[in-house]
């Protein structure tokens, strides 16, 4: 049984004392009974004459009088003689349970006095509830005041959890005055209903206007504020590809960017400028040495269709060098030229973290400048990998060094199997060398082994020696020069075979580690893998320090490739600063390995498709053409409308054929969307309309006519 009652400390106009009827519900006999109390006693505070229950209603009988003395005592009231005394906690109930009672007045005479009585006995000033508010919005740079029920409520939560910005949360159901919080801000603000959302002591509204504020970036200038005391609102550390196209797009959404950037130079001394490694050792001058060796190709196909040459046709490595490097030089100072008019602050220092917020810079000169931020992106990216063995570092090049070469390299061992090393050895043979490459185990590890195997068959029969299941374990220099002489001891990775041969550079293409390792990660709490520096993010491209991010080719189970990482950047700065939601694609990602017959492809290698959906789920449709053994296979998930989930082509061209067909896997093409296109004739590409013979099958996949 629950029992209500009265209780005042206001004194009536006449001093006497007052008689009320007090609500009793006794909820075993599920019935209302109504008791007139006499004598309340109107001018002491936590006392109320309990002299005698004058009369019950008829429904009540002295059933209501036993149940109210013992409702009175269990609530803490003391009887003492003639009256009861109310103890501290009853002082404290009594404020809310009055607001519940339902009064009766029963005398015309007590009609002053009953109408203080029908009132809260609350205190009505509202500058403690008003003076909370305030501090709550001064102190912290969000506040939500909400229910903890309420849908609305969450997704704002939600929104701000999404952003990483830390939020205070005041739950009005959960709190004994919830509702007269809501009453103030209703003065305070027009906003009764909840969440009432304030962001750096400006009030944004409910749901609707912070997702709003969201969408238009007003809330992200608003969360701004609170940067205001780092010198800038992004930091990012590596001036490569994705570090120079997250910065350019931070700033033109008006934040203020850093971007620190530093070669450290090769064991030989080779060192570079802006742009990192696909700028400046990586693609594009990997991309101009391989269509310099195309060249070579076309020209003896050239006899072949009646050009003649009157003498035989021989190249200039040092003629090609300084073109590449003179292209990679203009692209240095472009990217300069882009930073300074998007007013990023380009600082070519090296840069190491000191504090979460805070990083030293250091110059080539030694001297030390130091920076905060608010938020923070690492794109350092990777460089080679070496051996671990005696000579490596002494006598050996990367290909770090081999773009800025002065002399060709001659006779070379490329040691790894690596897209990289099956580039550079492509390459370096389409120009007329005598090249070896060794390999551990299997070649293009990650890609599909169908496809790359097919490329190193192609390789071999064009000139290229393999030398496979084989590591070396020394290097010596026998006659130092442009080239010198090295001799190679390698083992076999089977039996116990050890084998000597002299090369005039030997290129280590075995891998590549990310620099992470010198950064001060440690001091900024941010985890990494210890075996290779990678970093592990989640699918923002968040690490586990909430306002440091990462990009590019040091994530943990990312493509290493520019494009990835030049998207990622862009989309990540979107994020932190213009409201987006979109996410970087790691799965659709079209790629090309500049191989003499090139190798394009997206989506799944044929293993990891397997794996993922089941052997019996799939279907791979493979026609090869012609006699230079072109290849394309797509794998198409049969379980869902045959959707192409593989997308493979080995062929001239490949980069120009894959980024087409990305487009299409993106938008989710199927086999029977390909059937149904009318291919382009002559051209390599066509035969993805046209495939016919599965692999299942074990058909013939030899074309014959148009």
């Amino acid at each position: 049984m629950k029992s209500k009652f009265v209780h005042s400390s206001k004194e009536s106009r006449s001093g006497d004392r007052a008689s009320c009827l007090i609500s009793v519900t006794s909820t075993e006999k599920k019935v209302e009974h109504s008791v007139i109390m006499a004598s309340i006693s109107l001018g002491i505070i936590g006392v109320i004459d309990f002299a005698a229950v004058t009369r019950y209603r008829p429904s009540g009988g002295s059933f209501v009088g036993q149940k109210l003395n013992a409702e009175m005592r269990r609530e803490g009231w003391r009887k003492t003689g003639q009256k009861v005394n109310a103890s501290p906690m009853a002082q404290a109930f009594f404020p809310k349970i009055i607001r519940e009672t339902i009064v009766h007045r029963t005398d015309q005479r007590s009609r002053a006095a009953f109408s203080s009585l029908i009132m809260p006995p609350v205190d009505t000033d509202t500058s403690p509830i008003k003076a909370r508010i305030q501090e709550l919005i001064d102190t912290y740079p969000v506040v939500i005041f909400s229910k903890s029920f309420c849908p609305y409520c969450k997704q704002v939560k939600e929104l701000f959890k999404g952003l990483n910005v830390t939020f205070e949360v005041l739950e009005l159901d959960l709190i004994e005055n919830g509702s007269n919080f809501q009453d103030v801000l209703l003065g305070m603000t027009g906003q009764k209903t909840v969440p009432n959302v304030f962001v750096n002591k400006t009030h944004v509204g409910g749901c609707d206007k912070t997702l709003q504020a969201y969408k238009d970036g007003h809330l992200q200038q608003l969360l701004g504020a609170e940067s205001a005391m780092y010198d800038y609102d992004l930091i990012v550390i590596g001036g490569g590809s994705g570090g120079l196209a997250c910065s350019k797009e931070a700033a033109a959404l008006g934040k203020r960017v850093m971007v620190l950037d530093y070669v450290v130079p090769t064991p030989l001394g080779t060192s570079w400028g802006l742009g990192g490694t696909c700028v400046n050792v990586g693609c594009i001058p990997k991309k101009l040495m391989h269509q310099t060796a195309l060249l070579r190709t076309a020209l003896e196909d050239a006899r072949k269709f009646g050009w003649e040459f009157s003498e035989e046709v021989s190249h200039n490595w040092e003629t090609m060098k300084t073109a590449v490097n003179n292209y990679i030089g203009s692209l240095n100072w472009g990217y300069r030229v882009s930073l300074r008019d998007k007013n990023v602050n380009y600082v070519n220092a090296f840069a190491e973290f000191v504090e979460p917020h805070k990083i030293k810079a250091t110059n080539k000169r030694g001297k030390e400048v130091f920076y905060t931020a608010d938020k923070f992106v690492l794109a350092t990216g990777e460089r080679p990998r070496y051996l671990g063995i005696p000579g490596d570092k002494e006598f050996c090049i990367t290909s770090d060094d081999l773009f800025y070469l002065s002399y060709c390299p001659g006779k070379t061992l490329v040691i790894g199997a690596s897209y990289v090393a099956l580039e550079c050895g492509g390459f370096l043979a389409g120009l007329g060398l005598d090249v070896t490459i060794m390999v551990r185990s299997i070649l293009l590890r990650g890609f599909d082994q169908d496809m790359a195997n097919r490329a190193g068959d192609y390789m071999e029969i064009h000139g290229v020696k393999f030398l496979r299941q084989f590591v070396p374990i020394k290097v010596e220099q026998l006659e130092a020069g442009s080239p010198g002489r090295l001799k190679v001891i390698a083992k076999s990775t089977e039996t116990d075979e050890v084998i000597e041969e002299e090369y005039n550079t030997v290129l280590i293409a075995v891998g590549r580690d990310a620099c992470t390792g010198t950064i001060g990660l440690d001091k900024a709490g941010v985890i990494v893998n210890p075996k290779n520096g990678k970093i592990p993010v989640n699918d923002v491209e968040q690490t586990n320090v909430p306002h440091i991010y990462a990009i590019g080719d040091i994530l943990e189970g990312k493509w290493e490739l520019t494009p990835v990482a030049i998207q990622a950047g862009k989309m990540l700065a979107r994020r932190l600063f213009a409201g987006s939601s979109v996410k970087c694609d790691y799965v659709n990602v079209p790629t090309t390995v500049f191989t003499p017959l090139e190798y394009g492809s997206c989506g799944f290698p044929e293993e990891k498709a397997i794996e993922l959906y089941g052997e019996e789920n799939l279907e791979c449709t493979v026609p090869g053409r012609d006699n230079n053994k072109c290849y394309a296979k797509i794998i198409c998930n049969k379980l869902d409308n045959d959707r192409v989930i593989g997308f493979h082509y080995l062929g001239p061209n490949a980069g120009e054929v894959t980024q087409g067909f990305g487009v299409a896997m993106k938008c989710g093409v199927t086999k029977e969307q390909l059937d149904s296109t009318i291919g382009i004739h002559p051209t390599c590409a066509e035969i993805f309309t046209t495939m016919e013979v599965t692999k299942r099958s074990g058909g013939d996949i030899k074309q014959t006519g148009c």
